[in-house]
């Protein structure tokens, strides 16, 4: 069998309706790619038909490959066991519902043959979407891009090419609190943008809750600034320098002979005092418990079900990457599968 050299990742949550259109145009552009090329479907726990059509892609086209989860991890995750699983020289990660242009895998490949390791695909302008969710987009991008710790992009999602040797970087990193676009600017090698319009979705509605987009927003900004901590620890600060202030008007106020309700003055200062203080500690200390805590757990970043495509390595297995494959992508395999019990 001839290695792979493109892999395209694309993980999956109840998209039945849009996925025959989806592998019928990831079949042109295969067809186009200069190099053999496989789509390794990731199936997060969907609860339509998506796992059955995916499953049938896989069967009339050997190219298609799928795993399937135990239940719903995330699309963080979805997307991290696809690139667990893939062998090319170059992983191309893009969503199902066509918004980001299948079309534009061709221009990214071009820009990675100039010698960029991770090619960003950079959004211009956005077809269909709501008001609130580009101006709420927009705020957070440009916010995290101010006071992230490493620069990251404004406007780039999770669509993208990255060459082997960016992504063996990557995949030694096994946090629970992912965020993906972000762990890819933090690898950092030579990266480069490749501008697009970003299409209205073809089929149904988008499964990006609020919830989820506040989710993912949070663990960009926790994961890769220490902001938070910083604002916790200067409100403390604030608190307690405003309560030594009153504390002095209070005192002044006094020997100026003013009325003032016996005691009240200095209750006031205590209780604003300490807040302040135990702000800037469970600020600084909470934070970073909660991070610990999910790490220290050690859980499996994901679980697999089923798979097809892959051959003998077919069933249920847990995938955790032990070492990384070689720079040109066929080299010993960069996960160790071992079966669940």
């Amino acid at each position: 069998m001839e290695p792979v050299k493109y892999s395209i990742v694309i993980p999956l949550y109840d998209e039945e309706g849009i996925l025959p259109l989806l592998v019928e145009r990831l079949q042109q552009i295969m067809n186009e790619l200069d190099g053999p090329a496989e789509v390794v479907f990731v199936d997060d726990g969907s609860k339509d038909g998506t796992y059955q059509l995916a499953r049938s892609a896989s069967a009339r086209d050997p190219r298609f490959k799928l795993i399937q989860f135990s239940r719903n991890f995330g699309h963080q995750m979805a997307i991290t066991a696809g690139m667990d699983a893939s062998s090319g020289d170059a992983v191309i990660i893009m969503d199902a519902d066509l918004q980001d242009p299948p079309y534009v895998i061709l221009q990214m490949v071009e820009k990675w043959k100039e010698g960029y390791e991770v090619v960003y695909g950079l959004r211009q302008h956005r077809e269909g979407e709501r008001l609130f969710k580009t101006a709420t987009a927009s705020m957070f991008y440009g916010l995290l891009h101010r006071i992230a710790d490493v620069e990251t992009p404004v406007d780039v999602g999770d669509f993208r090419l990255v060459d082997r040797k960016a992504l063996n970087a990557f995949l030694q990193m096994r946090e629970n609190n992912r965020y993906v676009r972000g762990m890819f600017s933090w690898v950092c090698f030579r990266q480069g943008a490749v501008p697009y319009t970003r299409e209205e979705r073809a089929v149904g509605t988008t499964h990006y809750t609020l919830g989820k987009m506040v989710r993912l927003a949070s663990n960009g900004i926790m994961g890769f600034s220490t902001a938070p901590l910083r604002l916790a620890l200067g409100t403390g600060v604030f608190l307690a320098f405003a309560s030594v202030i009153y504390g002095m008007v209070a005192i002044g106020l006094k020997l100026a002979g003013e009325s003032l309700v016996p005691g009240y003055a200095s209750l006031l200062f205590a209780i604003t005092f300490l807040s302040g203080i135990q702000l800037i500690v469970m600020g600084m200390v909470g934070l970073y418990v909660g991070r610990i805590y999910d790490e220290a757990k050690g859980r499996p970043l994901y679980i697999v079900r089923e798979t097809q495509g892959f051959g003998h390595q077919d069933g249920q297995v847990v995938w955790q990457p032990a070492g990384m494959r070689a720079s040109n992508g066929h080299g010993p395999s960069a996960v160790q599968r071992g079966r669940v019990s």
